[in-house]
């Protein structure tokens, strides 16, 4: 994230100010999708503060300003807290877009026969494994597979002397086959 920090009418941008955007734009930033350049600018009029924020992210632009007779720093307060409200508006209509093109549209489906794919033949084996299955119990499978490459463990349960598989999900939880006889 850039900001870059504009001063007008003997505004002093120290590092106070910037330490205080910096950490009230995180809560912006993380609503947004990154490259993220932000524009500050801060004026003070008589008795008026006036603080503009103009963010630019991949998804578009946000622009936010605030004044107040108190002091800038409320000023920044109240445009960034704009901004994040738009960030906000953003982003809900980008996931509940997502979602009604998930739910709404439907894929068409073709079935194929057999005979169109690979010119009619079987199905062929194109790599076999052997598998050395151990007696252990699903605690000492789980360490197994924590250390191992692939994305499953064969076992025989050493409880219920069944062959039984445990493998990785996609969420990093673990599954477990275990065959009814």
């Amino acid at each position: 994230m850039n900001i870059e920090y504009i001063a007008r009418n003997n505004v002093q941008v120290d590092d106070k100010i910037r330490r205080i955007v910096e950490e009230k734009l995180r809560k912006v930033t993380k609503l947004l999708d990154e490259p993220i350049e932000v524009r500050m600018t801060l004026d003070i009029e008589k008795h008026r503060h006036i603080a503009e924020l103009h963010v630019t992210h991949r998804a578009g632009v946000l622009q936010a300003a605030d004044e107040t007779d108190g002091l800038l720093v409320d000023a920044i307060g109240l445009a960034v807290d704009k901004a994040a409200r738009q960030a906000r508006r953003v982003k809900t209509k980008l996931v509940d877009k997502r979602r009604r093109d998930r739910n709404g549209h439907r894929w068409p489906l073709d079935v194929l026969e057999r005979a169109s794919v690979g010119g009619g033949e079987a199905p062929r084996i194109i790599e076999s494994t052997h598998i050395h299955i151990k007696p252990m119990t699903i605690e000492e499978a789980a360490l197994q597979l924590e250390g191992s490459k692939e994305g499953f463990v064969v076992f025989r349960d050493s409880l219920s002397q069944r062959v039984s598989v445990l493998y990785r999900r996609g969420d990093d939880h673990y599954g477990l086959i275990a065959p009814e006889l």
